[in-house]
């Protein structure tokens, strides 16, 4: 059973909706920005406009979670993201010193600024994303039912074992994959771009510009892999992680695996999601 189910069945009704209001709320916002930093990524590539593009890149996420079962989808975009391991190699190519980076992880500098407070709140608000409530639930729901052989483990206790140890080992890997890329990404940024005094980053361009000791004028199309390929992935995850919820407190019928002629109410809620923070994000270009 998913969280939103539980929910459902052990708490009041109020209690869901707002819990369903404020997740779908936070997810909308989080899926206009992977959005918006798509088509900005793209727009260092191609010359057009940011707006252009975050409109194709939101309609063909829209038409590959509808058209393409998402595990198949994420089968394939997967290898898009293995260009992350490009800010790993920066770090070889430029001067790093690592007695100063070793001191540095193990006591991290503090200042009690205003600055400062909110980048931590931002990076440790990241950690517990609002999706991971009812995607991950939802998701290992959806493998039990599509894995032959295998079934909820209250009604097959004997494979909880089994199934426990793929998903710690999932989870202690994926989790150690992503914090190292991380690692590396503030790394290389602090080796490249503040060593040379840039400090404050606020476009795409600036960003690809931490991987030119590596790719000389590949960096953008490096770039431009790395920050579509985890969006592609991220999107239809953030648009169904809100949808499951909602339509398992309605009781609708739920699966990125099913056709959307067989789950119209789950896809049309992942439609209205994705299109209101691609709005979102087009409203915020203009302005």
């Amino acid at each position: 059973m998913s969280d939103a189910a539980n929910l459902r069945k052990n708490y009041p009704r109020p209690l869901l909706y707002s819990v369903l209001f404020i997740v779908s709320a936070a997810n909308v916002f989080n899926l206009g920005a992977d959005i918006g930093a798509m088509g900005a990524a793209m727009q260092l590539v191609l010359p057009k406009t940011a707006g252009l593009f975050t409109v194709i890149l939101g309609v063909g996420s829209l038409a590959g979670v509808m058209l393409v079962p998402y595990s198949t989808y994420a089968k394939y975009l997967k290898w898009l993201t293995l260009s992350l391991f490009a800010y790993v190699g920066v770090v070889f190519f430029a001067h790093v010193s690592w007695k100063e980076v070793l001191h540095a992880t193990v006591f991290p500098h503090f200042e009690p600024t205003k600055e400062y407070l909110t980048a931590l709140i931002a990076v440790l608000g990241t950690t517990i994303s609002p999706y991971l409530f009812f995607w991950q639930a939802s998701q290992e729901v959806e493998e039990v039912r599509n894995k032959h052989g295998e079934k909820p483990l209250k009604r097959a206790p004997s494979q909880a074992q089994e199934q426990l140890g793929r998903i710690h080992l999932d989870t202690y890997l994926g989790m150690a994959f992503s914090n190292i890329v991380a690692f590396f990404i503030i790394l290389t940024a602090a080796a490249t771009l503040h060593a040379h005094g840039v400090v404050e980053i606020t476009t795409c361009a600036q960003a690809a510009k931490a991987l030119e000791p590596l790719a000389g004028r590949f960096a953008f199309g490096l770039f431009v892999c790395g920050i579509v390929g985890t969006r592609l992935l991220a999107v239809p995850v953030l648009a169904a992680s809100a949808c499951y919820g909602v339509g398992e407190a309605c009781r609708w019928k739920t699966s990125l695996e099913r056709k959307p002629g067989e789950a119209v109410r789950f896809y049309a809620a992942i439609t209205v999601a994705t299109l209101m923070g691609s709005r979102l994000t087009s409203c915020i270009s203009i302005r």
